[in-house]
C-alpha cells in the first residue's frame, strides 16, 4: 500500500494526505515522552552518567523520574501542540510526495515504482520536501521541549513573536544544513528497509497465513526504523544542538551550554569535548522512539488507506444503497 502501485490503483494523493497526516497526529500522541526524553539527553554537555559531575541525566528510567518530579507529568508532552502540528504538516506532506513521487517513476521511467532503490531515492526526496515545508515548526518543537523551570516562552504565539522579534526570522531555520543531510538517507532507509521487510515476509509467510497484517506492518515498520536511525543518528544530534543556539540562557538549569558557529564548528567542538561517543548521546531512547515512532506511522498510515479503499469499495457502495 505504501507507494504507487499500479496494479493496485486505490489512494488518491488526496488521500495518502490525509492518511499520512491522520498517522502523524495518532503517532505523536504516543511517543511525545520519548521525543522529549531524547532531546534533553541530545542537549546535555555531560557524559550521560552517574559518575560524571554536574550531569542531570544519567539513563532513561532516571530521566524519567527526575523530569516527573520537578516537572510533573505535562513535562513529557512540552511542546507538544508545535509537534502536532509538525507531525500532521509533515506527515501529509511526505506521503503526499511519496505517493506522487513514485507514481511519477512508473509513468515516466522504466523503473518500477515498487523497487527498493526507487522507495530510497522517493522516500529521501519527500522527506526533504516535508521537512523544508515543516522546519520552523520543529524548531518551535525543540524550543519548547528543551526550556526548563521557569519558562522562557508562555505559549506557542509568545514563542514566535520573541523569536522574531530578538533573532530574526533565520532562527526558525536553524540547523536545516543537518537535518537535510541527515533526512535524505534516513527517510529514503525507513521507506527502502519497509519495503525490502515487507517483501521478505511476504516470502517467509504463506499466503495463506497473511492475516495479521496489520501486526506486519508495525514490525516491519519498526525494523526500519531502528536500521535508518542507528545509521543517520549523529545528524539528528547536531540539528538539536544548532537549533537552541541563542537560547543558552534557558538552557542554564541543565548543565554546561555551548554555542557553534555552524555545523562544522558544532562537529569540532562535540569530537573535542565529548568525544565520538559525544555523537550518540540519546541514542538509546532515539531508537525506542524510531521503533515505536516508525512502526505506528507505517501502520497507521496502511490503516487510513485501506479504510479508505474500504469506503471506495465495490461492496461497500452497495450496502449503503441497501
Amino acid at each position: 500500500m505504501v507507494g504507487y502501485d499500479p496494479e493496485a490503483k486505490c489512494v488518491s494523493t488526496a488521500e495518502a494526505a490525509a492518511a499520512g497526516s491522520a498517522s502523524g497526529f495518532a503517532t505523536r500522541v504516543l511517543v511525545s515522552p520519548l521525543d522529549v526524553i531524547k532531546i534533553r539527553f541530545q542537549l546535555q554537555i555531560e557524559q550521560l552518567s552517574s559518575r560524571s559531575p554536574g550531569a542531570k541525566y544519567h539513563g532513561i528510567l532516571q530521566a524519567v523520574q527526575r523530569i516527573f518530579q520537578e516537572e510533573g507529568l505535562r513535562a513529557f508532552w512540552k511542546g507538544h501542540v508545535p509537534a502536532q502540528f509538525l507531525s500532521v504538516g509533515y506527515g501529509a506532506v511526505q506521503f503526499m510526495a511519496f505517493e506522487s513521487l513514485t507514481k511519477l517513476v512508473h509513468d515516466v521511467t522504466s523503473y518500477d515504482a515498487r523497487d527498493s532503490f526507487v522507495h530510497f531515492v522517493c522516500g529521501g526526496l519527500a522527506a526533504c520536501t516535508a521537512t523544508v515545508a515543516v522546519q520552523p515548526v520543529d524548531t518551535l518543537r525543540t524550543r519548547f521541549a528543551a526550556q526548563g523551570e521557569p519558562k522562557i516562552y508562555r505559549n506557542l504565539r509568545h514563542a514566535v513573536v520573541t523569536m522574531y522579534q530578538t533573532e530574526g526570522p533565520r532562527t526558525f531555520y536553524r540547523g536545516l544544513t543537518p537535518t537535510i543531510i541527515a533526512i535524505f538517507p534516513y527517510a529514503g532507509l525507513q521507506f527502502s528497509f519497509y519495503n525490502i521487510l515487507q517483501h521478505f515476509s511476504e516470502w517467509v509467510i504463506p499466503a495463506e497465513g497473511k492475516k495479521g497484517g496489520n501486526v506486519k506492518n508495525l514490525v516491519c515498520g519498526s525494523c526500519a526504523g531502528i536500521i535508518s536511525k542507528t545509521l543517520t543518528y549523529p545528524f539528528d544530534l547536531f540539528k538539536k544542538r544548532l537549533q537552541v543556539g541563542g537560547f543558552e540562557h534557558a538552557r542554564a538549569a541543565f548543565g554546561q551550554v555551548r554555542m557553534y558557529r555552524g555545523l562544522l564548528d558544532c562537529v569540532r567542538q562535540i569530537m573535542r569535548e565529548e568525544g565520538p561517543g559525544g555523537f550518540f548521546k540519546g541514542l538509546s531512547p532515539s531508537l525506542l522512539k524510531a521503533a515505536v515512532s516508525t512502526g505506528l506511522i507505517f501502520f497507521w498510515y496502511e490503516l487510513f488507506c485501506s479504510l479508505l479503499c474500504a469506503l471506495k469499495s465495490p461492496d461497500s457502495t452497495a450496502r449503503k444503497e441497501g
